[in-house]
């Protein structure tokens, strides 16, 4: 069986410090697997006998199969490890996404049935739709300031947006521009004028106060 290009895991069973190389045996290939100190992937260490390791093997120009790209197994699998959990990550990122986005575009939805129902007027969906693009912008708008160093949107600002009624378009521009996603008093600020504003309508649309 060729494993030429192939990733391995092996042991190390023999090392000379002195000249520099060594030999690594791996339950995949009979033979013991040379290797050298340049090939080494572990700064300011040097190879122990015992140590697990992960290589990739080649063959030299005689033919025979040599260890490349020599790693410690521990080391890989931490790599590893995080990679996968930021696919994880990435993954249920994207899930959010798609759900906030349906979330948003329903809520569009169900405030036009309402207008075209004549049970509310045109200038409702038209406020909240015209705020929540406001808000996007001015979301993008200041990421943009911080990146380069300029002035910034005062969050009082953004919050006043969110309260009228922009808090869709905030809570889309928190997702897809991942700004002010992570500031934990912004974000319980920002979910509190959202609560008021539903309120709000709410209240308003039982007392009859856009007829």
């Amino acid at each position: 069986m060729d494993f030429t290009g192939k990733q391995l895991e092996g042991e190390i069973v023999r090392w000379l410090d002195d000249r520099g190389f060594g030999f690594i045996r791996s339950k995949a290939i009979e033979q013991e697997v040379f290797f050298h100190i340049r090939t080494y992937r572990a700064p300011n260490k040097r190879p122990q006998v015992g140590e697990w390791v992960v290589f990739v093997a080649e063959k030299n120009q005689k033919g025979k199969l040599q260890a490349v790209q020599v790693q410690e197994r521990q080391f890989v699998q931490r790599k590893q490890m995080r990679q996968r959990r930021h696919v994880k990550q990435q993954v249920a990122f994207e899930s959010g996404q798609s759900l906030q986005l349906v979330v948003v575009l329903t809520l569009y939805g169900l405030l036009a049935s309402l207008v075209f129902s004549g049970k509310w007027p045109p200038a409702v969906w038209l406020w909240y739709a015209a705020l929540g693009v406001l808000t996007f912008l001015a979301y993008r708008k200041d990421k943009a300031a911080a990146q380069q160093g300029s002035w910034r949107t005062p969050e009082n600002t953004l919050h006043l947006l969110s309260l009228l009624g922009g808090w869709p378009g905030a809570w889309l521009a928190q997702t897809y521009l991942r700004h002010k996603s992570q500031k934990a008093e912004f974000r319980v600020i920002y979910y509190v004028t959202v609560v008021i504003n539903v309120v709000l309508l709410i209240y308003a649309a039982k007392h009859n106060f856009f007829l």
